[in-house]
């Protein structure tokens, strides 16, 4: 039996691994980390503490679901204590980033901004068009409810970057994330990636590849979150056993 530890149980998706680890086999909850007091009743075998190193010695992996900055003090913590951690937290900065790629050097991470088996595949199309549709203009568009507080979001930002691999660019160089006033006309290689946010959309990506005459666009519409913490309970049940490294959902997914 693999013992599950969540980071971040009282967001919407951690809320749901909750739920959907009581229904899967050889793998159990035995911890949740919170800073504060939960708002809701679990079952008393589960340890609820706000001792981190606690927390990780209980967990044979850990899922983390939580926010920037507790990821940053997760992933600090755990190169003492090393263990596999999955993380979907997205609006990770640079430094954030550069930790959690040292800490891949101690421990198994699987990083991923969706942890979706449509969204991997999006990733794999999305290089693929780019690199064979060179002269296509690309755009990207993503929808999310009114409470998401990163933009654009993580998964945006990550085909933009599979958009720009397929054609050799530096997506740092070449990303636009907003348009206002007398800009001047497109140039060849800018990809852009805008944000929309309202009501309760779970989440919308389009990729766009516009040329005179035609235009190809690749959609993926989540519409609930149990796709991304069911994503992640099977990604924590591949990294369990792993060797220290950095790894993607597409890894797991083997695409």
């Amino acid at each position: 039996m693999i013992k599950v530890g969540v980071f971040g149980a009282s967001g919407r998706v951690g809320k749901l691994l909750l739920e959907d680890l009581k229904n899967t086999s050889d793998m159990s909850l035995s911890a949740v980390y919170v800073r504060n007091n939960l708002d809701f009743s679990i079952d008393p075998s589960v340890l609820v503490t706000a001792d981190m190193k606690s927390f990780l010695n209980a967990s044979d992996v850990i899922i983390d679901f939580s926010l920037p900055d507790a990821c940053e003090t997760l992933l600090e913590v755990a190169v003492k204590v090393p263990k596999p951690l999955v993380i979907g937290t997205t609006g990770l900065n640079t430094h954030q980033i550069n930790l959690l790629k040292d800490a891949s050097e101690l421990m198994p991470i699987l990083y991923a901004t969706n942890m979706s088996l449509g969204v991997a595949l999006l990733n794999k199309l999305v290089f693929q068009a780019s690199a064979t549709l060179k002269e296509f203009d690309i755009e990207i568009v993503e929808m999310h409810h009114k409470h998401k507080k990163d933009a654009p979001s993580g998964t945006a930002l990550t085909l933009s970057e599979s958009a720009a691999k397929g054609r050799d660019l530096d997506i740092n160089s070449v990303r636009v994330s907003g348009r206002d006033g007398n800009i001047g006309e497109r140039t060849k290689d800018e990809i852009a990636v805008m944000a929309l946010r309202g009501g309760d959309i779970v989440g919308r990506h389009t990729v766009g590849f516009y040329n005179d005459g035609e235009f190809l666009e690749l959609n993926h519409t989540a519409t609930s979150r149990n796709t991304f913490s069911k994503g992640a309970i099977r990604a924590a049940h591949w990294l369990a056993d792993k060797e220290n490294g950095l790894y993607s959902i597409s890894d797991c997914l083997e695409l």
